[in-house]
C-alpha cells in the first residue's frame, strides 16, 4: 500500500506547512545519528521522517501524493529515498543550521565530511503505455544513454574546499562577525576532482554508454505517475560518489475502443436494427477479459449499459471503476425492394410507433444510472 507520510511525522492529512515542519523538526531531533550512536532502526526512521518531509513540504508533490500515494514517485517503492544521512543533512541545511547552530547536522556530519558523498544527475524518460498495460502493469525494456566513469579516470581531494565541498566565508561588519558558505566552484560541490582522465571521458573523468534497463510498470499506473529506478542516471564524478536515478514519466497512449474517465471505462457497441428489435446476446472484448451481454428486445438506442468492476484499476489498490457501454444501433443505408415493403406495411403499426416519452441526454441517463 505505500509508505503513509503523514503517519510517520505523526499529523493529519489538513496539517499546515508549518505544523508538517515543525513536526519533521521534532522526528529530527528524536532520531539523530548523535543522540542514537549505531541504533540502525533510528537511522532508518531518521532517513523516513526526511522522506516524508520533502513530499509534504513541497504543495506539488504532497497533491501528487494525496492523490496516488507514495507510488506516484516510484511506482510503488517509496518517494525520494535517502542512502546516506549525509545527503539528509544536506538537502534540509536551513532545518538542521537552526537545529544545530550553524552546524548543519551536528558531529555526525562534521566527522564524515571528510568523504563528501555526491549523487549524479538525474536522467528522465518519457515511456508510452497502453490501456493493457494501465490494466496489468508488466515489465518493458528500454535503451537509457547514460554517462558512467570512464575506465582508468582517478580522482583526488578538492584543494579549495579540502573535500567538503564546499566553502565558507567569515565578513567582519559593525554588527560582527557573519559566516557564509557556499559550493565549491573548483570541484562543483562534490569535493574530487579530476586527477587522471581515462580513454575516452570527458572533463569528468565520464563516458557516454547505452544499456538497456528493464522498467517495472505497476498496475494501474496513469499519466503524471513518475517512477524512479535507483541509480540508472548519470554517475558522479568523484570517486565517492552514487549515480543519479532515472525518472519515467509515462504518456497515455490513445484506445481507439476504450476512452478513460477516472477509472471508468466507456465504450460504443454497434448492434444491427434486427438485433435491436429482437434482442441479442454480444461477447464484447475488454482490458479485463471478454464478458457476456444479453440486450433485451426493443432496446433503446443509446442506452447505457453498467458493468460493475470491469473499469482500470485503482494504483497500489484492488479497486476497479466500472465499464459503461452506450448501445448504438446501425440503420442500413440502403433497403431491398421486399424490406422497403415490408417497413412501408409497419408505417401506422401502433408496435412501431414513436414513443411520447421525451428523449434524455446522454449525461441524464448517466445519472439515472448511479442513482
Amino acid at each position: 500500500m505505500g509508505k503513509d507520510y503523514y503517519a510517520i511525522l505523526g499529523v493529519s492529512r489538513t496539517a499546515t506547512q508549518e505544523e508538517i515542519k515543525r513536526a519533521y523538526r521534532k522526528k529530527a531531533i528524536q532520531y539523530h545519528p548523535d543522540r542514537n550512536p549505531g541504533d540502525k532502526e533510528a537511522e532508518e526512521k531518521f532517513k523516513e521522517a526526511a522522506e516524508a518531509y520533502e513530499v509534504l513540504s513541497d504543495p506539488e508533490k504532497r497533491a501528487r501524493y494525496d492523490q496516488f500515494g507514495s507510488a506516484a514517485f516510484e511506482g510503488g517503492n517509496g518517494a525520494p529515498h535517502y542512502t546516506d544521512v549525509e545527503d539528509i543533512f544536506r538537502h534540509f541545511q536551513d532545518i538542521f543550521s537552526d537545529l544545530f547552530g550553524g552546524g548543519m547536522g551536528g558531529s555526525y556530519y562534521r566527522q564524515s565530511a571528510s568523504r563528501h558523498r555526491v549523487k549524479g544527475r538525474d536522467l528522465r524518460v518519457r515511456l508510452k503505455i497502453t490501456l493493457d498495460d494501465i490494466m496489468h502493469g508488466g515489465v518493458k525494456r528500454i535503451k537509457v544513454k547514460r554517462k558512467v566513469k570512464a575506465p582508468g579516470s582517478a580522482y583526488t581531494t578538492c584543494p579549495t574546499c579540502g573535500g567538503h565541498g564546499v566553502v565558507r566565508r567569515v565578513t567582519h561588519t559593525i554588527f560582527g562577525m557573519t559566516e557564509t558558505t557556499h559550493r565549491c566552484k573548483t570541484c562543483e560541490g562534490t569535493g574530487r576532482v579530476l586527477s587522471r582522465r581515462g580513454e575516452g571521458a570527458d572533463e569528468n573523468g565520464l563516458r557516454w554508454i547505452e544499456e538497456i534497463v528493464e522498467i517495472k510498470i505497476p498496475k494501474g499506473v496513469r499519466e503524471g505517475v513518475q517512477l524512479k529506478v535507483a541509480q540508472k542516471g548519470h554517475d558522479a564524478p568523484s570517486d565517492y560518489g552514487v549515480a543519479g536515478d532515472l525518472l519515467v514519466e509515462f504518456k497515455e497512449m490513445h484506445d481507439p475502443s476504450f476512452e478513460i474517465k477516472g477509472l471508468d471505462l466507456y465504450h460504443e457497441l454497434d448492434i444491427s436494427l434486427p438485433e435491436a428489435v429482437l434482442g441479442t446476446t454480444k461477447i464484447v472484448n475488454t482490458p479485463g477479459g471478454k464478458i457476456k451481454l444479453h440486450l433485451e428486445p426493443g432496446i433503446d438506442p443509446g442506452k447505457i449499459l453498467r458493468v460493475r468492476g470491469k473499469g482500470i484499476p485503482r494504483l497500489n489498490s484492488d479497486e476497479y471503476g466500472d465499464l459503461f457501454i452506450r448501445v448504438n444501433v446501425h440503420l442500413p443505408k440502403k433497403l431491398s425492394e421486399e424490406d422497403r415493403k415490408y417497413f412501408e406495411r409497419k408505417l401506422n403499426d401502433a408496435a412501431f410507433g414513436v414513443r411520447k416519452n421525451k428523449k434524455k441526454s446522454f449525461f441524464e441517463r448517466i445519472h439515472d444510472i448511479f442513482s
